[in-house]
């Protein structure tokens, strides 16, 4: 099968049956060449003047933001969208003018190496998209070139028209119309994972007037003219017509082959180019992510907006003051402050327009002041998200070895929104279990089969307290080490002698066991492939599900081994010879599975030449089908299916019909008219055909397969529980399987009361038989309410502490309570309960669950999911966490952060989330601490120099401030602190609740922050002024100037700021010393440098350091005091705090200090204040369990 040499001179035609009919020429087809249908492909002639004339586009594609031209205007306009950027870059214009209060490149130059570091970052992203552009763009295709030859292209060359030949494993590098293919039929698979995920292979097919067109030479002469609908997103529908030979042929989907997907199991197609680049369906598709800010940069927005305020009060208030003392400087002639020339002096200064000058100091003060606006702070988180980007992706412990998966980052934008997540709202299928089905159990002619126990049936039987699970496990698993040699076989799981090896041949009902193994065997879509190797076959299946029937099926005896167009082949044991025979079994149709159906069916021939229809599906919709004189054994089918779905399994059942030739011919001719049919209605037509057929089926029985638990899943969910994490459930199993589930991984337990909300009710039920549509909506809304009201009532009867709920609801009864008059109550119930569990949910559903909880909790959500069908509430969330399972990669694809199991959940969000929360938290503070630290002294100098305008320190001393001497250890401390350790995060997990009810970074802490700047300011300002005011500087006698009074404050604030940032500091790392010292020594090391230069560029700091200050005693007195006095206040505050009111992370670190991280007794004393009632995880089970004892 390898080469699909197997299926050459075979026709599919008839086993597809839903996609691959033939099109008639109506209804849509009408369309051809009205508005939105006008495009006309010349096939295997793109130059001809008709198709030159239309001027389609060529196929380069470019994904990148900016082109060579437009990356310095748009690039610009990025960064200067930020009103904080804006505002240097007026500030920066006016410095060029006389208001300025220092010259123009000082305060230009941080401007430009900020947004020049933010413009590379984002030109080095766009390079790499560019790389990956070029390497797409120039992969190789084979075009025809003319005379039958065809030659390798790259695909940027490709034009409307073309003829190209993809070869197998291949993309297609344009949208295709099929031609041919190396089968006769002129069918190809096609994985189309990269368009929405799903990894299982598609069949299209070719019109059969080309389907002949095998040989390259074939296109020598070849032309025809496709007229079809204009480029659009719509992924599944195609309408066109192509004229060959005068003659004029339908187009649907299925010849329409997609950019972007692969060719797979055929060794080459012939196609021809009718979307080219920008055109094509996949770019149509490509849509931005949606954009998503975490709390913290929004409320750093609101900050930046209160400094603003501040500063222009501060400006404002500076401004009047200078008014007022300027107009009283000159009084009937006489001179206040004579040494200011009042008589004599600029518009700025003049005593007769103190308007006018007041006006003119407030545009100076605005410049002046907006060092208290932090011009680094932007791009310095950038920086750090990044990195805490790139240590998230290479974390060891989220490393999936199995499958070669480390955790993927998509943004950095989120990193701390991961250390405030209140819920979690969780897929099942593939997310909290494997998606990988094991066959375990089955029911035949009312008999149950199967002797394994799953994870859930275990659990079960430790919530009961029975023993006898324990004891049959431990046999069993001892029988297998004695006996059992074989070596596992995935997918199966099955143990019961009475009917393996061939033994069902003894069994009572050894014929219904013949026709249910034959029904799993032959009623799927699977392709088997032989290994070249072993010789054993292997099987292609669309779903893990369908995988898991066909190997129980070979495993049992009935092995499913070749396909063809028409027919199935099977080995298979004779009851009567007891040898094994290959049978053939003619295929007539397939009827495929979708989720509105939810059944399949094949209608096949048998040797003997009988017309069956062998169907599976859903137990809701397959019993309402089964003929009213069945086999007699229904109920006991239906225990067996109640008792699968106790043990969390997964159940399907199998039933059959024989059809007279007269019936099957009559719907034959009926369901090929409908499938041909290129209507809107044309799924109902379909549906309405297959519905009839399939009714008065026999029971056969039922399957059950397990999709265990991953591993660690119980673990994770209790740590985030203790965590104080909610957690959902969101699903579209059955409400018994989503229970038992819930109970095996502790998010239910013993002791829990239920509330479960469905849609049982008699009365409903008895409308339903009615058909009575809008009677069903009103009763079943009515109802929804009445159990939402009552589970109401039960929260508050509880007192809400007391005992613990879970909410259960089904799909039918969430359409209702969603609603708009009812969400809300249904929001206040749902979160009074510990656990919430939703099944049969559909896609749509659980984004609007997402979105309820989002926008109604106003707290952070967390999405996770794995398959194509949790991509919106991945992408509605705060958070998306995409598992990168067996599912494909759309939901990785449209998630900001991918990991590969569940339980890895728990050091992403308790290790990591946590640090980048602290992190991210405590270093904007402390960016806001070092700017007010800095800019009140500019504030309290010219307060003390009647807000005249001069800033107290030299222009490069103002603009390298934030730039080089307190910005790297902001950074580093960003990237590498620590409050605890990891494992002590995952030791103690209520230490994440200081990132949800997020005391880190609430209006108190960061007021406290800026209040300690002030702090800070004053002290530095009025010691350094104190010291120095009234006594000779050094020896020759001389006082202080303003360049040794600026030097001096600048230096105790430098000292300040890096010595507070070493007190805030948890775990010191090399790097960390090296940027807080370095910058200490690097403000030293520039005073000498810059001082140095001639006084033309150093002004005030000319020789300041080695002619001034270093030889003068004094200074170094009080550059060591003054840090010291102005650091008192923090320490003082820090010990008070750390004494008797201690954070949770200050307990953890006493713990440790103290050598008791390894005394279990006071470990759990403090642990033990993570548990509440409404807590779930098997440590509160235990807990609860252990209360119940002591009652």
């Amino acid at each position: 099968m390898r080469g699909g040499g197997r299926r050459r001179k075979l026709r599919f035609s008839k086993i597809y049956s839903f996609t691959c009919g033939k099109s008639s020429l109506r209804d849509e087809h009408s369309q051809i060449g009205g508005p939105g249908f006008s495009r006309v492909v010349y096939c295997n002639d793109p130059d001809c003047f008709d198709a030159e004339i239309r001027n389609y586009g060529d196929n380069y594609v470019s994904t990148t933001k900016y082109t060579l031209a437009t990356f310095l205007p748009k690039s610009l306009f990025e960064q200067f969208r930020r009103v904080a950027n804006f505002y240097f870059l007026v500030t920066g214009a006016l410095a060029f003018t006389p208001l300025a209060p220092y010259t123009a490149v000082s305060a230009i130059i941080p401007l430009i190496i900020v947004i020049g570091a933010t413009m590379v970052k984002e030109g080095i992203e766009d390079w790499r998209r560019k790389q990956q552009d070029i390497e797409v763009n120039n992969r190789k295709v084979k075009v025809h070139k003319g005379n039958g030859a065809f030659d390798y292209t790259p695909w940027k060359n490709l034009r409307v028209g073309d003829i190209v030949k993809v070869e197998k494993d291949e993309f297609f590098p344009t949208d295709l119309l099929l031609l041919s293919s190396n089968y006769d039929d002129a069918i190809c698979y096609v994985e189309t994972m990269n368009l929405d995920g799903e990894t299982n292979l598609k069949l299209k097919q070719a019109l059969e007037v080309t389907s002949s067109l095998h040989e390259d030479s074939n296109f020598c002469d070849f032309n025809a003219v496709v007229k079809c609908e204009d480029p659009n997103a719509n992924l599944y529908s195609f309408v066109g017509t192509m004229e060959f030979e005068k003659q004029q042929f339908p187009l649907s989907p299925q010849q329409l082959l997609l950019r972007d997907s692969k060719l797979r199991n055929t060794d080459y197609i012939y196609g021809v180019v009718i979307f080219t680049g920008l055109d094509t369906k996949v770019i149509q598709n490509s849509t931005d992510p949606p954009s998503k800010r975490s709390r913290i940069e929004k409320k750093m927005d609101k900050i930046i907006y209160l400094l603003f305020f501040v500063l222009f009060t501060m400006a404002m208030v500076g401004s009047i003051f200078f008014g007022i003392a300027t107009e009283g400087d000159l009084n009937n002639g006489i001179m206040k402050r004579w040494y200011l020339r009042p008589d004599d002096s600029t518009i700025f200064f003049d005593a007769k327009k103190a308007p006018y000058a007041a006006v003119y100091h407030f545009l100076t003060a605005l410049m002046l002041y907006s060092y208290f606006i932090p011009i680094s702070l932007y791009v310095s988180i950038e920086i750090v998200k990044v990195l805490q980007s790139i240590f998230i992706n290479r974390d060891i412990h989220m490393y999936y070895e199995e499958a070669d998966k480390p955790a993927h980052a998509r943004t950095s934008n989120l990193n701390e929104e991961l250390g405030q997540v209140d819920t979690i709202l969780s897929d099942k299928t593939g997310t909290l279990t494997c998606n990988s089905m094991e066959f375990i159990k089955c029911s035949v002619a009312g008999t149950a089969y199967g002797r394994g126990y799953t994870e859930v049936e275990r659990a079960m039987g430790r919530r009961n307290g029975s023993p006898l699970v324990h004891e049959n496990i431990n046999r069993e698993a001892n029988v297998k080490d004695s006996t059992d040699t074989k070596p596992p076989i995935k997918g199966f799981n099955f143990k019961d002698e009475r009917i393996m090896n061939g033994n069902w041949i003894n069994e009572p009902h050894a014929e219904y066991i013949q026709k249910f193994f034959s029904l799993l065997a032959i009623c799927h879509t699977a392709i088997p492939e032989v290994d070249e190797d072993t010789g054993k076959v292997l099987y292609e299946a669309e779903s893990p599900d369908e995988a898991a029937f066909v190997i129980a099926a070979r495993e049992l005896g009935f092995e499913f081994y070749k396909r063809t167009q028409t027919s199935i082949s099977l080995r298979e044991l004779d009851p009567v010879s007891g040898k094994i025979v290959e049978r053939s079994y003619t295929l007539l149709n397939v009827l495929e599975f979708n989720s509105t159906r939810k059944r399949m069916s094949v209608i096949i021939r048998n040797e003997e030449g009988k017309v069956l229809l062998l169907c599976k599906g859903a137990d809701n919709v397959m019993f309402e089908r089964l003929a009213k004189n069945g086999t007699g054994f229904e109920e006991e089918t239906m225990e067996h299916l109640n008792e699968y779905a106790d043990a969390g399994l997964r159940t399907l059942i199998l039933a059959y019909r024989e059809l007279e030739e007269d019936e099957y011919r009559e719907f034959n001719e009926k369901f090929t008219k409908a499938k041909n049919s290129i209507s809107a209605d044309r799924e109902t037509l379909i549906d309405e055909v297959t519905d009839k057929i399939e009714r008065d089926l026999i029971l056969l029985g039922a399957t059950a397969v397990e999709d265990k638990l991953q591993n660690g899943v119980p673990d994770c969910i209790d740590k985030l529980a203790q965590a104080g994490i909610k957690i959902w459930v969101l699903t579209g199993d059955k409400m018994e399987t989503a229970i038992n589930i819930g109970f095996a991984c502790s998010l239910l337990r013993q002791g829990m009361k239920q509330i479960i909300i469905n849609l049982e009710s008699p009365e409903i039920q008895r409308l339903e038989k009615t058909g009575d549509k809008e009677a069903i909506a009103m009763a079943s809304k009515r109802s929804v309410l009445h159990q939402i009201t009552r589970g109401k009532a039960q929260l508050t009867a509880s007192g809400g502490a007391s005992e613990a709920f879970a909410l259960i609801i089904d799909g039918k009864s969430l359409a209702y309570a969603l609603e708009d008059d009812i969400k809300k109550m249904f929001l206040d119930l749902a979160i009074g309960c510990a656990s919430v569990i939703c099944c049969r949910s559909s896609p749509k559903q659980k984004a609007l669950v997402t979105r309820l909880v989002k926008s109604g909790t106003g707290k952070t959500t967390l999405a996770i999911g794995d398959g194509a069908n949790d991509v919106g509430m991945l992408q509605e969330a705060d958070i998306g966490i995409g598992i990168s399972g067996v599912e494909g990669m759309q939901a990785v694809m449209s998630s900001d952060i991918a990991i590969a199991q569940f339980r890895y959940l728990e050091r992403l969000l308790l290790v990591h989330g946590h640090w980048c929360y602290r992190r991210i938290s405590s270093m904007i503070c402390y960016f806001f601490y070092k700017n007010i630290a800095f800019g009140f002294t500019l504030f309290l100098y010219e307060a003390h120099t009647s807000f005249s305008g001069q800033p107290a320190y030299n222009d490069w001393f103002l603009s390298l401030y934030n730039v080089f001497f307190s910005s790297f250890p902001v950074v580093a401390m960003g990237v590498f602190d620590q409050d605890v350790s990891a494992r002590f995060c995952l030791k103690f997990p209520l230490l994440y609740q200081e990132g949800v009810q997020n005391v880190l970074f609430s209006w108190r802490r960061i007021l406290g922050w800026m209040l300690n700047g002030v702090t800070t300011a004053v002290i530095i300002f009025f010691f350094c002024t104190k010291a120095l005011e009234h006594q000779a500087f050094n020896n020759e006698g001389k006082t202080v100037g303003r360049d040794i009074l600026g030097a001096t404050m600048y230096t105790c604030t430098v000292w300040v700021v890096n010595l507070q940032m070493a007190l805030s500091i948890s775990y010191f790392t090399l790097i960390q010393h090296l940027f807080i010292w370095g910058s200490v020594a690097l403000w030293y090391l520039f005073l000498l440098a810059y001082g140095a230069m001639s006084p033309s560029v150093s002004t005030t700091a000319y020789k300041v350091f080695v002619e001034a200050l270093a030889p003068a005693p004094s200074f170094w007195l009080i550059t060591f005091f003054v840090p010291i006095s102005a650091l008192i206040p923090y320490f003082t505050y820090s010990s008070i705090q750390m004494r008797f009111f201690p954070m949770y992370h200050r307990m953890i670190q006493w713990i440790r200090y103290e050598g008791r991280s390894n005394d279990p007794e006071f470990c759990n004393m403090v642990r033990q204040r993570s548990l509440r009632a409404t807590t779930v995880g098997f440590t509160a089970r235990l807990a609860a369990r252990t209360s119940r004892t002591k009652r």
